[in-house]
């Protein structure tokens, strides 16, 4: 009998411990998802009125009337452009080397413990490395070509992490009946594995390049300028993207500058809003494909 009621009192009480854990976690959610809609409506009721076709199409000016964001968009454009040049292929191969190629040695185990702790290394760090490597030793200068390796260096290892997850969800029976059939490895990975794999790998992509196209320390450790009146000819030119025009405006004391810096992190909003939607129509897609097929 008093072990029945010393059961009955243990379960109440875990109940009671789930329920103040769930409050808790409930109400820290709740507050997040509150200051994160106050910073919108914020940012959306001082910006929305400035984001025009001239603001769009404008150069930088010292008069904020007469700012616009024509140069930090191209410039992002083509930041990430070559960022996902560089980084995509590499980035993908070394996933496929790793998850399929490479043994299970003491070397390939290090390498992968290297990358997942790389994949938390400060974004800052890789500024340095960008400054040193491809400022100064290569002799990039500060130009895109140094930026988008930068940040090609700082999106691999994220890269390569999502896609060894997707590279690891195919089911081996799909691999099994791949080589039951006669096929080499090479065509596996080509015709079965990367297919399936496809939608989790894009996912992975998409969002490294989110964090790319946000990222302002790196850029302002290599030289990236933050008043450009020109775009941007080839890899080699001079640039400036919308975090640092955004930085740079946040900084001027006076109000009106204020206002366009509100508008120009709404644009920078809806680019990585249009991004990450892109990602996930795109995953939608190529899952029911695989599903059907």
């Amino acid at each position: 009998m008093k072990r029945d009621i010393t059961q009955v009192r243990r379960v109440q009480k875990r109940k009671i411990i789930d329920l103040l854990g769930h409050g808790i976690f409930l109400i820290g959610t709740l507050f997040s998802v509150a200051i994160l809609v106050i910073l919108l409506v914020s940012m959306i009721g001082q910006g929305f009125r400035h984001v025009d076709w001239q603001f769009l199409t404008s150069f930088p000016s010292r008069t904020a009337a007469k700012s616009g964001i024509l140069p930090a968009m191209v410039g992002s454009l083509w930041l990430i452009v070559l960022t996902a040049l560089v980084a995509i292929p590499v980035g993908v191969g070394a996933a496929i080397y790793l998850e399929n190629y490479g043994k299970d040695s003491r070397l390939n185990r290090l390498i992968k413990v290297n990358i997942a702790n790389l994949a938390g290394v400060p974004s800052i760090v890789y500024g340095m490395l960008g400054l040193s490597l491809f400022v100064r030793t290569l002799g990039f200068g500060r130009s895109i070509l140094s930026g988008a390796l930068t940040m090609a260096l700082l999106i691999l290892p994220i890269l390569i992490v999502a896609a060894q997850e997707a590279l690891r969800d195919v089911p081996e029976s799909i691999i099994a009946g791949s080589y039951a059939v006669g096929s080499t490895k090479l065509q596996t990975i080509t015709k079965m594995i990367l297919p399936y794999a496809f939608p989790r790998i894009l996912t992975g992509i998409i969002l490294a390049l989110s964090r790319a196209i946000g990222e302002t320390a790196p850029l302002l450790l290599i030289g990236a300028f933050s008043f450009v009146r020109f775009l941007p000819e080839n890899v080699l030119s001079a640039f400036t993207v919308l975090p640092i025009q955004i930085y740079v405006w946040a900084g001027k004391p006076q109000a009106p500058f204020h206002d366009i810096t509100a508008a120009a992190i709404l644009v920078l909003l809806v680019v990585m809003i249009l991004i990450n939607g892109l990602a996930i129509y795109l995953r939608n897609k190529y899952d029911v494909g695989s599903q059907t097929d």
